[in-house]
């Protein structure tokens, strides 16, 4: 039996669609999307670092003390300082989120017990290899990735390991954003990311990476929660079940902000609840938030967050005055007041955003420090 010529569902070895054809089943819309956004200004600037106008001598010193607040930074055995290290990174904030892209020669690296006592730096790791090859060393399990292939990492614990020469995109997302699937990512740490998920996932962040200097502040909050989602639907697909086993080298950093998560809404968040709970005194507490602007700051920012998030949630029907009340504001006015100057936006503003589904721009975004390292990048971003 015959088929219909002309149907457009079949072709012949050789044949081509016809442009009718084309036009027919996929009608092409209007190109207005670009000239749209000519009026709105980009919401993200770059935050550089670079070892290529310092002298030969100086790269390496410099690129250490840029990544000392994450790690140490070491040269193979066989390198001399002398003969330079040519590297650099380019980072964009998206709101607590952070993306870097980075290229450099080969080093090796170590995120000690040491550094996790003093570090408030405990955020969930991605690294997509663009080139060169990685092996990382969580509990004498040594993991190796390379081009085309994604890590999934914790800095709340120590690692280890070494980079030959590399392009790499690495994306740092804070311990709250994915602490509802704290357990599933803790059982994944330092897993190559696989599937069909992890394919979407390192194809979205290359398209991403095209976009990253034209994205518009409406856009940002979408695209944090589209990383998120994959991030923990990756891991998800990748990890192996669960064994029962309870992590090992948990940074006090971690512990920290996982107490404040599951408590934040009770009214016994306190630093002396914290500090029974988390078996340290006060002083040590303290040093832990005080680059978060102290440990009574960091709460307030978390509940304005989750404030955020409820206000953006359009199947959340609640008054914005029992919002506010959640978040430990009394008066309506003084949750206004903070929630504005944390966002650049009134709680209205977001109502109105969800309600016209119209991306608000704020009325002011922060201009990034220069010359900062990349614990700086890192607090900025959280």
């Amino acid at each position: 039996m015959s088929k219909e010529s002309g149907s457009g569902d079949d072709l012949s070895a050789g044949q081509e669609w016809s442009a009718q054809s084309e036009r027919r089943r996929w009608p092409r819309e209007p190109a207005v999307q670009k000239e749209q956004r000519l009026d709105v200004p980009p919401a993200l600037e770059p935050l550089r670092f670079s070892t290529q106008d310092l002298p030969l001598k100086e790269q390496f010193q410099a690129w250490r003390a840029h990544m000392a607040p994450l790690v140490d930074v070491r040269l193979p055995g066989t390198n001399s300082p002398d003969d330079g290290f040519l590297a650099e990174q380019v980072g964009w904030r998206l709101g607590d989120v952070l993306i870097i892209q980075q290229r450099a020669p080969a080093y090796s690296f170590i995120r000690d017990q040491t550094m996790l006592r003093s570090s408030p730096i405990d955020h969930w790791n991605v690294g997509l290899f663009r080139s060169g090859r990685a092996w990382t060393e969580v509990n004498r399990r040594v993991t190796e990735v390379g081009p085309g292939e994604a890590l999934f990492t914790s800095l709340g614990h120590p690692y280890r390991g070494r980079m030959i020469d590399s392009v790499a995109v690495l994306v740092f997302l804070p311990y709250e954003l994915l602490a509802a699937n704290a357990s599933l990512l803790q059982g994944a740490n330092n897993t190559v990311l696989s599937g069909s998920l992890a394919e979407l996932l390192i194809s979205y962040m290359t398209g991403l990476e095209a976009n990253l200097s034209s994205l518009t502040a409406g856009e940002v909050p979408r695209v944090v929660q589209t990383i998120s989602d994959m991030v923990v639907a990756c891991v998800a697909s990748s990890t192996r079940p669960d064994t029962g086993q309870i992590p090992t080298g948990m940074g006090m950093m971690e512990r920290a902000h996982r107490y404040i998560h599951l408590n934040l809404h009770s009214d016994d968040l306190t630093p002396d609840a914290m500090c029974r709970a988390l078996g340290i005194s006060r002083t040590r507490l303290y040093q832990l938030f005080e680059a978060s602007g102290g440990v009574f700051n960091y709460i307030r920012k978390r509940r304005l967050l989750q404030a955020y998030a409820d206000l953006s949630n359009p199947a959340d029907n609640r008054q914005i005055s029992e919002i506010a009340e959640a978040a430990g504001f009394n008066a309506a006015a003084n949750f206004t007041r903070a929630f504005s100057h944390e966002f650049g936006l009134s709680p209205r503003d977001i109502r109105k955003t969800v309600a016209t589904e119209r991306p608000v721009v704020p009325a002011a975004l922060p201009t990034p420090r220069r010359g900062t390292t990349i614990g700086d990048w890192l607090s900025l971003a959280h």
